[in-house]
């Protein structure tokens, strides 16, 4: 751990940096100074195809200040930017206060066409056909890498167009959500159910809520067993939108469907992460967005 704590690599860098560089002016200046053997005639006496020569000429001025030009430019470069180890450069630039510069030049540019949704509804945003389009580009760049392009989400990642809400469907839910993203964590519960036999109990009892194909006999055992879960599910099974516990009686599966899939997650548990948008996206870009996840399931149960 001492190589990411001290110094070291810094001041290595920086030394074959600046090595290299004074290394090609000495390699410069020698091979101006050094004379080769050369026959009367000025040629090393090299000959190819019988009477092709060797000349031994300097190189031309032009070209000798093209190196020295090149040299001064890679210590004039290490002085104003980064390049120097943990140097910052006279200049204090970085690439990260580049990329925050031109987001912030982005954002102002398009600040006045934010400015005019910012003002209205959700729901009046949702059915904009500009705000749309502006929605489905940000849900494209920055949410369907996991909720898929078609916002139909997969095994882990929630389906965004139905009616099925772990933390609420509200547009204020949504833009909550956007904003301060979300940690789920379903905790290891085999140890509070009981033994082997009780989890799978459960687990049966937990198919019949929602009334999937189990065996009727554990689930009727696992009924009592349920106890643990109900803190954060509910005696009904019907889930909590305050803590995020997904509704057991309907027949959506967030990680999976099966008597299989619920031992696992009542055995090892599962942690599930929505990050947090506020620093990549304005008030404003979160408006426009939040509005567009709300339509995708309520302009559609509108039609």
């Amino acid at each position: 751990m001492s190589d990411f704590t001290s110094n070291f690599w810094s001041i290595y860098v920086s030394a074959i940096t600046v090595v290299s560089i004074l290394a090609c002016a000495l390699l410069l200046w020698f091979s101006g100074k050094a004379k080769a053997m050369t026959a009367s005639d000025n040629t090393t006496g090299h000959v190819w195809d019988g009477d092709l020569r060797e000349m031994n000429n300097p190189l031309p001025r032009w070209w000798v200040w093209l190196f020295v030009i090149t040299i001064v430019f890679g210590f004039v470069y290490l002085a104003l930017y980064p390049g120097l180890g943990t140097y910052g450069g006279k200049l204090g630039w970085t690439s990260s206060g580049q990329h925050k510069d031109e987001v912030a030049k982005g954002d102002a540019a398009v600040a006045p066409l934010y400015a005019k949704f910012s003002a209205m509804k959700v729901e009046d945003v949702s059915r904009d056909p500009q705000a749309k389009a502006i929605g489905e580009r940000l849900f494209m760049n920055n949410c369907s890498q996991c909720h898929g392009s078609d916002a139909h989400g997969g095994k882990g990642f929630p389906n965004l167009t139905d009616a099925d809400w772990l933390h609420g469907g509200t547009p204020e839910k949504i833009k909550e959500t956007l904003t301060l993203g979300r940690m789920g964590n379903m905790p290891p519960m085999a140890a509070a159910v009981g033994t082997a036999d009780d989890v799978k109990n459960v687990a049966n009892y937990v198919l019949s809520l929602s009334k999937a194909p189990h065996d009727s006999v554990r689930a009727e055992l696992g009924k009592s067993k349920f106890a643990a879960c109900a803190a954060c599910h509910g005696n009904d099974g019907k889930g909590n939108q305050a803590l995020g516990a997904p509704n057991l009686t309907d027949d959506i599966w967030l990680h999976g469907f099966g008597e299989n899939a619920i031992l696992a997650m009542v055995n090892s548990g599962k942690i599930n992460q929505m990050p947090a948008q506020a620093d990549k996206l304005t008030e404003a870009q979160i408006h426009v967005l939040a509005s567009y996840v709300w339509g995708l399931s309520n302009n559609a149960v509108a039609k």
